[in-house]
């Protein structure tokens, strides 16, 4: 176990407490909360590459950990009518259907490397999380900015991978 792999569990695990935060409305608490843990994976990822930590349990457990967060504080917004059902659907199936791809790749022995665009926007999602948290204005347009970027990144995976969509 890498201490890259420790902070990844530990992001794991404090996504139920940002979420109970959340839905008792310490937005101010669930908001630093969620941040933290957003900027942990940055951190776990750069702890990983710099001491020679790169593991496969690293490689699965990293993105899933950030697909949970994400979708977990989403859902939690919807539920209080903070955020977009449409918009949180959307990302939703936008995840899944790269986890779907990362998972064809993985059997035939590749990585999804995430690119510049997919990362661009996991920091706008992020932030549009972090605005709607706090009910700030124009979070809903920003979440719509992370579902746009989200689905052109997306695509973009598709379309450089669709040899591996429908493997057996």
């Amino acid at each position: 176990m890498t201490l890259a792999n420790v902070i990844t569990l530990l992001r794991i695990a404090f996504i139920p407490l940002v979420a109970a935060l959340l839905l008792s409305e310490i937005n101010g608490l669930a908001a630093i909360l969620f941040l933290a843990l957003s900027f942990s994976d940055a951190l776990d990822g750069y702890i990983a590459r710099k001491f020679n930590q790169v593991s496969d349990l690293g490689k699965f457990l990293d993105p899933l950990a950030d697909k949970l967060l994400v979708i977990t504080i989403l859902l939690a917004l919807v539920a209080q009518s903070k955020a977009s059902v449409v918009a949180v659907m959307l990302l939703v199936a936008r995840e899944l259907m790269v986890s779907g791809l990362r998972v064809n790749l993985a059997r035939a022995g590749k990585v999804l490397e995430a690119s510049l665009l997919a990362k661009t926007k996991t920091v706008v999602q992020v932030l549009a999380v972090f605005m709607l948290i706090l009910k700030l204005p124009t979070a809903s347009l920003v979440l719509w900015l992370a579902v746009l970027l989200g689905y052109i990144s997306g695509g973009a995976y598709l379309w450089q991978n669709k040899k591996y969509l429908l493997l057996k």
